[in-house]
C-alpha cells in the first residue's frame, strides 16, 4: 500500500487501536514512531513489529504537553527524517458521570487530552510535513460519539465532537497544500481494556453490544483497516471526512 521508506508516527500505539494501526503501518512497509505516556507498552509494540520494522523508534510523550509534542516532532525529524503519515490516536474515555456531575477539573482534563492533544499534535506535525513540501496524510481519531450524543459521557462526546470539526476546519486549511486530513469514528471496539471492562460488568457489555446492528463488536484490526485507507492513495480526494467505522452503531 505504500513505498517503502515512509515514515507514521502513532500516538496511544502502546495498546489496543493504536497497536494494532502501528503493526499494519511497520507491515505497509513504513518505518514507525511509537508514541505513548507508557514506555513500556510502546516498548512491548516495538518487539512486536520488531520483524517488519526493526528501526522503529518509541517516544514517551504526554499529548497535552506542548513540550512534550514538540520535542517528540524533532526527534521524529533527527532520527527518521521526515514524516508522511500521522495517526493522532492517544485519548482518555468517558467518565459515566452527568454533565453536573463533573467537576471543572474532570471536564478539563478530557478536553486537554482529548481534544488539546489532537491539535498539539496537528500543529507540529503540519509543521513538519510543509517544511518538507511532499504532502502527507494526518487522520485523527474521534469516535461515534463524535456524530451523536449519549449520557454520562457529556465531557468525552464534547472532545470527541470537537475532534470532529478540528479535522474539518484543518483539512480546509491544508487540502490546497497537499496535506490530507480525516477522523475516524469508532464504535464499541473490543480492546484490551474494553474486554476487561466487560468481563466485570457482563450487564454493561450486553448493553453495548445491543447498540450494534451488525451484532457483534470491531476489532482493533478493523479500525486499523480504515486509518490505513485513509492514509493510502486510494484516499487522494477524501479531505475533512469522518469516518465511521462502527457497526452501524450511528445508523439507528
Amino acid at each position: 500500500m505504500f513505498r517503502d521508506g515512509k515514515v507514521a508516527l502513532v500516538t496511544g500505539a502502546g495498546s489496543g487501536i493504536g497497536r494494532a494501526t502501528a503493526l499494519r503501518f511497520s507491515v505497509e512497509g513504513c518505518r514507525v514512531a511509537l508514541i505513548d505516556k507508557d514506555r513500556a507498552a510502546a516498548e512491548a509494540t516495538k518487539e512486536m513489529i520488531r520483524p517488519s520494522d526493526p528501526d522503529a523508534i518509541v517516544i514517551c510523550m504526554d499529548v497535552a504537553s506542548e513540550e512534550d509534542v514538540r520535542s517528540a516532532i524533532d526527534q521524529i525529524r533527527n532520527e527518521l527524517g521526515r514524516l508522511d503519515f500521522a495517526f493522532n490516536n492517544a485519548g482518555v474515555g468517558g467518565l459515566g458521570k452527568r454533565l453536573h456531575e463533573h467537576s471543572l477539573a474532570e471536564f478539563a482534563t478530557t478536553l486537554d487530552v482529548n481534544l488539546t492533544g489532537v491539535f498539539l499534535c496537528m500543529k507540529y506535525e503540519l509543521e513538519l510535513m510543509l517544511a518538507q513540501n511532499q504532502g502527507g496524510a494526518i487522520v485523527n481519531a474521534a469516535s461515534a460519539l463524535g456524530l451523536v450524543g449519549l449520557a454520562n459521557v457529556s465531557a468525552y462526546v464534547a472532545s470527541k465532537h470537537g475532534v470532529v470539526g478540528l479535522t474539518r476546519a484543518a483539512a480546509a486549511d491544508y487540502a490546497p497544500l497537499g496535506i490530507r486530513v480525516n477522523c475516524i469514528c469508532p464504535g464499541h471496539i473490543a480492546t484490551g481494556l474494553n474486554v476487561r471492562f466487560w468481563e466485570e460488568h457482563p450487564e454493561a457489555r450486553e448493553w453495548m453490544l445491543a447498540q450494534l446492528p451488525v451484532g457483534r463488536f470491531g476489532t482493533p484490526e478493523e479500525v486499523a483497516s480504515a486509518v490505513m485507507w485513509l492514509c493510502s492513495e486510494e484516499a487522494s480526494f477524501v479531505h475533512g471526512h469522518a469516518f465511521a467505522v462502527d457497526g452501524g452503531m450511528t445508523i439507528v
